[in-house]
């Protein structure tokens, strides 16, 4: 059991809806054929399901999979080495797929997975992040949608969580100690 912590909220509930609606608008006028969703589990589970949603109501029917990678374990910094633990079950050749994650710090994990589905034959590759904090970034990829630049700070909420607490926080926030 966690104990109760103050956090502070950074994106409320009304940003990220309205936002989520925007880069859904932005991934539909992109006009990817054959598109395979694939959320990178845990963290950005809750972006994913209102990012489907909302990709629903702009007109698009894509597949939808999910894939488990870890590079944190149970702490609050990248360990620096991406573990797959759960793969796609899709064949991905000649499909336009999008990658949805909840944060893309150092990007490891996000080319990991973007690498590794090119590799299997993917027509494009997408990658879109609820957050992003650039200056953590430790090799090369730019995400093609971003719901919002994220402060260098450790954040909770909306999926994302610290020793499996706080995901089911309707909002991203900053644990205040």
């Amino acid at each position: 059991m966690t104990a109760e912590r103050r956090i502070r909220v950074l994106f409320d509930e009304a940003a990220i809806a309205g936002r989520n609606d925007e880069i859904a608008q932005a991934i539909a006028a992109a006009h990817l054929k054959d598109l395979l969703v694939v959320a990178i589990l845990k963290g950005s589970f809750m972006f994913a399901a209102d990012l489907l949603r909302t990709l629903h109501r702009a007109g698009l029917t894509p597949q939808v999979e999910f894939m488990q990678l870890s590079s944190y374990g149970l702490g609050t910094t990248s360990v620096g080495q991406v573990t797959m633990i759960k793969d796609i079950e899709s064949d991905v050749r000649g499909r336009d797929v999008l990658l949805v994650d909840d944060i893309l710090e150092s990007g490891r994990t996000l080319a990991f997975a973007k690498d590794l589905l090119v590799a299997r034959g993917a027509r494009a590759v997408k990658c879109c992040v609820m957050l992003e904090k650039p200056r953590r970034r430790a090799v090369n990829i730019v995400p093609d949608y971003v719901g919002f630049p994220c402060p260098d700070v450790f954040v909770v909420g909306y999926g994302m969580d610290v020793g499996h607490s706080y995901r089911q926080l309707p909002f991203v926030g900053v644990i205040e100690d």
